[in-house]
């Protein structure tokens, strides 16, 4: 049987990097499930559900995002002031006049998990509704080793008398087969019936 013991990675070894994303002409359901893949590191091999595993995403061009069918003008957000009559409805396709940056979050956001976990991930989204943004140096720059440890730790080296095998003081026991252990075993008398006798 084996002994290996499961991997697991620490929040110091992990490595982030920043993507770009241009959101001009993509439809935005298929855009969100992206984002928030990369967002929860998914696309990693030491992904951990439970770890912010997730990069950096940069989204430009949010205003020219594409919606398919009539959601520009069905689909439909509501907020609540907080007062009494307080209910305000605003199209899919006014909000992407007025905050184009804010459909892009909302979307995203119910693609991760409901947790403090998503909260956290979601600061790690930038959306911008042009085509510039102000991150040129982080996306630039290569991710580096985070880890703290800059050299390998010595590994002991054994003396050439501990590497021999020693002999066993005890003799190793013979497999005992299913016939012999039958054998060996006193014969078991047969359960009585819970019936009564007649």
């Amino acid at each position: 049987m084996s002994r290996a013991k499961t991997y697991s990675l620490s929040a110091r070894d992990i490595q982030k990097s920043w993507h770009v994303i241009d959101a001009d002409g993509q439809t935005l359901g298929r855009l969100s499930t992206r984002v928030a893949s990369l967002l929860m590191g998914k696309h990693k091999p030491t992904y951990s559900p439970h770890l912010d595993m997730g990069d950096f995403v940069i989204v430009v061009n949010a205003q020219k995002v594409r919606v398919t069918g009539k959601k520009l003008d069905d689909k439909i957000y509501y907020r609540h002031t907080g007062y009494m009559g307080g209910l305000k409805e605003t199209p899919l396709g006014d909000m992407l006049q007025r905050q184009p940056r804010r459909v892009i979050e909302l979307s995203v956001r119910g693609m991760l998990p409901r947790n403090r976990l998503a909260r956290h991930l979601l600061r790690h989204l930038k959306v911008y509704a042009g085509p510039d943004h102000p991150h040129e140096a982080q996306v630039n720059a290569r991710p580096g080793p985070v880890s703290r440890r800059t050299k390998p730790r010595p590994r002991p080296q054994a003396s050439a008398e501990a590497a021999a095998p020693q002999p066993s003081a005890t003799k190793p026991r013979a497999r005992a087969g299913r016939a012999a252990a039958a054998k060996a075993a006193p014969a078991r008398k047969p359960r009585r019936s819970g019936g009564t006798k007649a």
